[in-house]
């Protein structure tokens, strides 16, 4: 490793230590999950202000990211399928999918209402199944 690789990877984890986001797949998960749940907000506030016509439009827009944004969990965990090659706390980062919950209830978006929490489970079955294999291969 050179001395410019050696630079840039510092600098990479002194910005992942200052800005809490970590790195890799976890700071992607962590922004999509940042990005994604309280532009409900600001979404809400378009819905008000462009004419009724269009509000359904900017609704379907938003329940379209969400959808993107499972999509990019479920992407993530096609990478990373086994616990033991996962880095250190993507199971947890991949399971605070399920929070897309509440603002899919917000807008009685159901797909993302049935998706987000049924996404948590599947991740918390996975973990356990790979627990499970990891300690009957050890006997």
């Amino acid at each position: 490793m050179d001395l410019h690789s050696a630079h840039r990877i510092l600098e990479a984890e002194a910005e992942a230590a200052r800005t809490g986001l970590g790195t890799g797949p976890n700071r992607r998960l962590r922004l999509t999950l940042i990005i994604g749940m309280p532009l409900f907000l600001p979404v809400l506030g378009i819905m008000i202000l462009v004419p009724k016509s269009l509000m359904n439009d900017v609704l379907h827009v938003y329940e379209a990211g969400i959808i993107g944004c499972l999509l990019h969990y479920v992407w993530v965990f096609a990478q990373y399928p086994r616990y033991v090659g996962r880095p250190p706390y993507l199971t947890r980062d991949l399971a605070m999918g399920g929070g897309f919950f509440l603002p899919s209830l917000f807008f009685g978006f159901w797909p993302g209402m049935i998706a987000a929490p049924a996404w948590s489970v599947f991740v918390g079955v996975a973990y356990a199944v790979d627990v499970w294999r990891e300690h009957r291969e050890r006997r």
